[in-house]
């Protein structure tokens, strides 16, 4: 084993999730947990994540990250965004494949075992602009809503530095619209939200506390108006048993081939991008 991936912890103890706190995500569709990650062990993984990070992120998205943030869209600059660092890198692999995080995921969506779906490493930028309104689970061809993301502060992460707004309860109606993240979509769901009247939810972070959130949860997050980059690593899991669904948008194909390579409608989640990370 090579120094540095010796330096990363395994994270596989468990972590105590309480009944009502299970409750208030279900209910809510999104909580923030504290210190799923120790201090030191998420130290440790933000240094690493960031080195791969800076090796890899000038040649990702057609070199998008080369340029001045004032030349790009919305989407690119709200963040850098690199995908599947597990399969780049050991060290990132071992944080992915943590039996802690994924045991959360799976008690959290009360199933018996989750499976990958990828993971994303999400840095904005000091400067970098805000995160449109969303839904995640738009993107996946995936057939039922037992789908969690876990989104984790690398470093303190005060509001101002682009915290996760959530819209309470807004999982419950599923697609809301059919929208990527967008000038469009930060328009429609802003106004959807209004029209619903959802509570909305934002916390202050501190290095190892995460975010989870279903895939229909409606959120975004403000502009990163401070000097210093906001590094956070999130990872996307599926109940296990889940199947690839009919393709209902003209990006599913395209998502299917890249996340659940060689599956089609009906087939299980099981391709060897979407290995089981707990199971009882």
């Amino acid at each position: 084993m090579n120094t540095a991936l010796a330096a990363v912890p395994d994270l596989a103890g468990d972590y105590a999730l309480s009944v009502p706190t299970i409750e208030r995500f279900r209910s809510q569709g999104h909580a923030v947990l504290r210190g799923c990650a120790g201090r030191e062990d998420v130290l440790a993984y933000r240094d690493y994540i960031a080195g791969v990070v800076e090796r890899l992120k000038y040649e990702a998205r057609g070199g998008v990250y080369n340029t001045k943030l004032e030349e790009r869209d919305t989407y690119h600059k709200a963040f850098v965004q690199l995908e599947n660092l597990w399969t780049q890198d050991e060290g990132v692999k071992r944080f992915t494949f943590a039996r802690r995080l994924a045991k959360i995921a799976a008690e959290l969506l009360g199933v018996d075992g989750v499976r990958l779906y990828h993971d994303q490493a999400l840095f904005k930028e000091a400067g970098g602009g805000h995160t449109p309104w969303h839904q995640d689970q738009y993107y996946w061809p995936i057939d039922n809503p037992n789908t969690v993301t876990m989104w984790m502060a690398l470093d303190d992460c005060p509001i101002e530095m682009g915290s996760l707004v959530f819209a309470d309860e807004s999982h419950t109606a599923g697609s809301l619209a059919s929208l990527a993240i967008s000038d469009e979509s930060e328009r429609v769901f802003r106004d959807e939200v209004i029209r619903r009247g959802l509570p909305l939810s934002i916390n202050e972070m501190n290095a190892g506390d995460a975010t989870w959130h279903y895939g229909w949860t409606l959120h975004k997050a403000p502009g990163n108006i401070t000097n210093r980059e906001r590094r956070a690593m999130t990872i996307i899991y599926v109940a296990d048993g889940a199947r690839v669904s009919e393709f209902k948008t003209d990006r599913h194909p395209r998502e299917a081939s890249r996340w659940l390579p060689g599956l089609q409608p009906g087939d299980l989640v099981d391709s060897a991008l979407n290995p089981v990370l707990y199971s009882k």
